[in-house]
């Protein structure tokens, strides 16, 4: 399974881990990263998260998020495909790094894009499956 994971949710684990809901997902996107480096799923990185993640002012998140990109089987290179997808997605009130994420999942032909933002979790996206890492965790374990 190629799964793509979203700036947020590589920066969910840094977040305050004494709200339970943040706990719990970063607990469930630390399993998907191990399941990544176990070989179970692969990993797609975009072009999307590397200039998000170069944005960030913290060194050891952006040193943390950085690391992911060498284990990526996929990178997804900006291309007219995922522009027109983008700007489709953002039409339908999608935030614009939202839907290039959104896009990029899905023209890299992702299973799955894995976020924690609960405004994208929301919006009506029929291209992919758009998960929080606790949802994709539970749906594994049936």
């Amino acid at each position: 399974m190629l799964v793509y994971l979203d700036n947020c949710s590589f920066n969910r684990p840094f977040d305050d881990q004494t709200q339970l809901r943040i706990s719990l997902e970063s607990q469930a996107k630390l399993f998907i990263q191990q399941e990544i480096l176990s070989k179970r799923f692969t990993l797609a990185w975009s072009y999307v998260l590397e200039y998000e993640n170069n944005r960030n002012p913290f060194e050891v998140r952006w040193d943390s998020v950085l690391g992911w990109k060498e284990l990526a089987v996929m990178h997804i290179k900006e291309s007219e495909d995922i522009i027109l997808l983008g700007e489709s997605l953002m039409q339908r009130g999608v935030k614009l790094y939202d839907a290039l994420h959104v896009a990029c999942a899905c023209i890299g032909g992702c299973d799955r894009l894995i976020t924690v933002d609960k405004g994208l979790l929301n919006k009506p996206i029929n291209e992919i499956i758009v998960q929080n890492p606790i949802d994709f965790v539970r749906e594994l374990e049936v």
